[in-house]
This record gives C-alpha cells, sequence and structure tokens, in this order.
C-alpha cells in the first residue's frame, strides 16, 4: 500500500533545463557588461570553477550546487577581487532563473488529487535549501508539501542510503510504502529502489527514456489520474 509519495525538484516538477538557459543567458550578460569578460572566456572559467569547487569540497554534496561558490571562485581565477560581484552574478542567474518556471503538465493535479486522497507529498532533491524552497514558492506548490529533504541537511546526495533514510523518516512510513519519483534513473529510481522505496522515472516527452530500461516510467503527470485512481505504474497505485 502506497502510503506517500515523493518528488525530486529539477527536471522533474519542471523543466530546469529550459530555465537554466534564462539563467546563464542573465550571467553571461552580466559578465560582459560588469566584468569586462567575453562569453568564451566565462564559460570556460565556469566549467574550470566547478571543477575547483568540487576539489575543495571532497566529495559530492550540495556545496557542489552553491551557485554562489562556484561565482566566487569564477572571480578568482579570473583575478577580480571584488567579492561583491558574486553576490549579483547569483542573483542574475536564480532570479532570472526562477521567474521562467513553469510546473510540469498534470503536476498541480496529480498534487491536488493526492492530497484530496491525505496522501502525504515531501521533496527529495540534492541541492541547497534556499533555492529550493523558492523553486517550490515560485511553482505554487510550497504549501501543499508535507516535508522537504535536501543533500544539503543529509550530508549525502541521491542514491546515497542516508539521503533516502532521511526522507522515509519524515514522511513517517516504511519504505517500501513510498514511491519516490524523478529525472534521474541512477540516483532517483536506481537508487530508491535499491533502498526499499518504489523508484519511478520522469521522463516526459521531449527526453529519452532509455529505451528497454524495465523500470516504471511516467511520460506525463496527466497520465497518472484514472478517475478516482492515482496510477504510478503497473500494480503500483492509489485507490
Amino acid at each position: 500500500m502506497i502510503k506517500a509519495v515523493i518528488f525530486d525538484i529539477d527536471n522533474t516538477i519542471y523543466d530546469y533545463d529550459r530555465a537554466h538557459l534564462t539563467g546563464m543567458r542573465a550571467l553571461l550578460d552580466y559578465s560582459t557588461s560588469a566584468l569586462a569578460v567575453s562569453e568564451k572566456e566565462f564559460l570556460q572559467t565556469f566549467d574550470r570553477a566547478q571543477q575547483v569547487v568540487k576539489m575543495r569540497t571532497g566529495s559530492d554534496c550540495a556545496a557542489n550546487h552553491n551557485r554562489l561558490l562556484r561565482f566566487q571562485c569564477i572571480l578568482e581565477l579570473l583575478g577580480i577581487q571584488t567579492p561583491s560581484h558574486a553576490m549579483r552574478m547569483y542573483h542574475a542567474y536564480w532570479d532570472n532563473l526562477i521567474a521562467v518556471m513553469e510546473p510540469e503538465p498534470g503536476l498541480k493535479a496529480l498534487i491536488a488529487a493526492l492530497r484530496k486522497k491525505r496522501v502525504p507529498i515531501g521533496i527529495g532533491s540534492d541541492m541547497t535549501a534556499y533555492v529550493q524552497y523558492r523553486k517550490l514558492e515560485r511553482l505554487g506548490i510550497l504549501d501543499q508539501i508535507s516535508q522537504i529533504t535536501v543533500s544539503e541537511e543529509t550530508g549525502a546526495e541521491k542514491p546515497d542510503p542516508r539521503f533516502f533514510a532521511a526522507c522515509v523518516e519524515k514522511m513517517g512510513c516504511a519504505a517500501a510504502e513510498c514511491v519516490f519519483i524523478g529525472d534521474s534513473l541512477k540516483k532517483d529510481v536506481i537508487g530508491a529502489a535499491a533502498c526499499g522505496l518504489h523508484g519511478v522515472w520522469y521522463t516526459p516527452p521531449h527526453r529519452a527514456c532509455g529505451g528497454d530500461t524495465d523500470v516504471p516510467c511516467i511520460r506525463s503527470f496527466e497520465d497518472c489520474l484514472h478517475d478516482d485512481r492515482i496510477v504510478f505504474a503497473q500494480g503500483l497505485e492509489i485507490v
């Protein structure tokens, strides 16, 4: 029996790839105007900074996703000793990315159906908490979420069992009673299943779904709604 449903955020409940392009465009515009750096040089430095931050943190952790740390590192690599630029770069990227976010088709209807059946809804996401809260607020679903778990608090990223253990503990039921929906086959689906949850792969039509991969798959949240039933996959439903 399914007693809780947990969603990943990026490329699951909204299209991160599309929104990211908008954020990067604003960031590039800032770099050329305020830093006097060409787009090519900035993008090369952006990639280098990402690797440097990973080396500094020493592991896969939420700090790797912290854009403020990455922008701070970009300034260091460019020899620009004006840290205030990092904060402006942070807002240029995130404010513009978040402004264009839209919920995936059928998401709000699915959440409404789950709430009608009194099924707790959770969030399980790598990343830092503040930005993920902003995203949920922008999508208009923050007040409809029961529990939120991010890798910043667990000290481990998906597919680490510590992450999924924290998700399950917060939802207040057994792992076998939780559905975890995400876009990453390795992290969200296989990782969740290895920890006893029901991993479900969200792969909308515009994204390749991996051919013959034998895992539960959702192509659209709209397809989950069947009269008074919520169906995530064959044999995996809420009535």
